[in-house]
């Protein structure tokens, strides 16, 4: 079944697609799109993507992302592989990345030869490829990485540089070796980023303007003139972008509301970001309050009032007093079990309890 694929396509060079979520999914249909016009130098010959997981509560195994999109466009089922990941972990880092069991690991290996691929592709797989599948492609592996290499290697480059507050990020192109996110690079894209872009919207934009890079390289990658082309990276510059941790979700409100303000931009969507603040009633009894801090902005215009821990409310945000003359403001948060709330629907619903941070 697998070479089926690979004698339809005359002359045109196999490509192997690895990649699951959203963002990788979207790659995957830029390529489908252009391997199907009649000047196309190649066709998707095979999709690896992770197993399918339970989705919703674990009712449902549902397919990653990048297999539903292949389904969807009619790609053979057969020619989606999904290996499964052994339990031990290589830990990069601290980045827990997982091995292919060796079982596993030999009959995927045996199915991605039979499919012959010239080139390997690779958009947020989430697993570590051993040497032995490097190996295969003649054209090698790329890896399409939404950072400026070498800056933010690893498992979170998006999320880290937004919780860095950067200025400026970007994509590369890079051939995968054995140390992580560490191979030459092939192209790269700058791109600004804004003071309230979050990291979902973020990483969809940067695999995007990936997408669009890998379609003008993939030519020179194919007939190897990418390869004398492509930049070493400068391993002393190298900065690490570790996986983010759900522990890490807490807000500490001694920092400065810029810092805070950064995190709830880089773990949107996940881990989210929370705090604990607690609510005082008219007897002056205290209850321990926690919230998901949804969406901020940072400001510094507020003159501090008696009890420097009360949270205030201005115009549409709850003021939480920070570090130093800063002050958070949240605009929207969510409270345990319910959905997402405006600040000023949250406060109403306070009914003149005093609001404190949490000591």
């Amino acid at each position: 079944s697998a070479s089926r694929a690979g004698s339809s396509g005359a002359g045109k060079k196999n490509l192997v697609f690895l990649g699951s979520p959203q963002v990788a999914a979207s790659v995957l249909d830029t390529l489908l799109a252009a391997s199907g016009s009649p000047d196309s130098a190649f066709q998707v010959a095979a999709v690896v993507t992770q197993p399918p997981a339970a989705k919703n509560r674990g009712r449902k195994l549902m397919p990653s992302a990048v297999a539903q999109l292949a389904l969807d466009r009619g790609f053979p089922e057969e020619l989606i592989f999904t290996p499964e990941r052994a339990r031990e972990a290589m830990d990069y880092g601290g980045n827990g990345f997982i091995v292919i069991s060796d079982a596993m690991q030999e009959s995927f290996l045996s199915d991605l030869k039979d499919v012959k691929p010239d080139v390997c592709i690779t958009a947020a797989y989430g697993n570590i490829l051993p040497q032995r599948f490097l190996d295969i492609p003649p054209c090698g592996t790329v890896n399409i990485h939404p950072s400026l290499l070498p800056q933010y290697r690893g498992a979170a480059p998006v999320q880290r540089a937004l919780q860095d507050g950067v200025a400026e990020t970007g994509v590369s192109l890079a051939y995968t070796v054995r140390a992580l996110d560490a191979g030459p690079v092939i192209a790269c894209e700058k791109f600004s980023v804004d003071e309230c872009i979050r990291a979902p919207e973020l990483l969809g934009i940067l695999f995007d303007i990936g997408s669009k890079l890998l379609i003008n390289e993939l030519p020179s990658i194919l007939d190897g003139s990418a390869k004398e082309k492509a930049q070493p990276q400068d391993d002393s510059k190298a900065t690490l972008a570790p996986k983010l941790n759900s522990e890490e979700s807490w807000l500490s409100f001694d920092q400065e509301a810029k810092v805070l303000h950064n995190k709830v931009r880089a773990f949107a969507g996940w881990p989210g970001t929370r705090a604990k603040l607690q609510l005082v009633n008219q007897n002056g009894e205290s209850d321990l309050l926690e919230i998901k801090v949804i969406t901020t902005k940072v400001s510094t215009s507020c003159d501090k009032v008696e009890d420097e821990n009360e949270i205030l409310f201005s115009g549409s945000s709850l003021l939480i007093p920070c570090s130093g003359p800063t002050w958070l403001e949240v605009l929207e948060l969510q409270l345990p079990g319910k959905k997402v709330t405006a600040a000023r629907d949250f406060w109403n619903g306070l009914r003149g309890q005093k609001l404190l941070k949490s000591p």
